[in-house]
């Protein structure tokens, strides 16, 4: 079985966090580097983690934690395979992603925040893409889509769980 490759550079995954955490210097600087690797390759930091790299750039537990959980794109807990991120920025709720919310609550049968029992998709409300010429827009993983309509939903959402089966 082939492993599985990092998005952001293409190099194997690794499986546990202290062979991520050891390919980087013990600098206090390191610690955003080291928390997107602990992601890219576990697919999230967790409190075990967050631990080792306390330990390892001799910083206090607290310090790496509230790092961890300011930036919404670091997870602490297992998410799906699929991130479905809504935009709620002023301008993409004008355009309509109040609808949109519904329709994706609808088609994966979770609400904001929560994962499918199948641990496919998990669904988060995030502040702004950024993506405010195309609003209503959303992002699954790092596809982004917008100028959205609720019935476009389904059929998106549909080409992931046939990719994640």
């Amino acid at each position: 079985m082939e492993s599985e490759k990092c998005s952001k550079c293409g190099q194997a995954k690794l499986t546990d966090c202290r062979s991520v955490i050891e390919q980087f210097g013990k600098d206090r600087g390191n610690l955003i580097p080291i928390l997107h690797a602990l992601q890219d390759n576990l697919g999230f930091i967790g409190e075990d983690s967050a631990q080792e790299v306390a330990a390892w750039l001799s910083i206090p537990v607290s310090e790496v934690y509230g790092t961890a959980t300011f930036y919404t794109l670091f997870a602490m807990e297992p998410k799906g395979k699929y991130m479905v991120r809504l935009c709620d920025s002023p301008p993409c709720h004008i355009e309509g992603s109040k609808a949109i919310r519904r329709a994706i609550e609808r088609t994966l049968g979770v609400e904001s925040g929560g994962t499918t029992q199948d641990g496919l998709f998990t669904f988060e409300t995030v502040s702004c893409f950024g993506l405010c010429g195309v609003a209503p827009a959303i992002m699954v993983n790092d596809d982004v889509y917008g100028n959205l309509t609720p019935e476009a939903i389904p059929s998106i959402l549909a080409r992931y769980r046939k990719d994640g089966e």
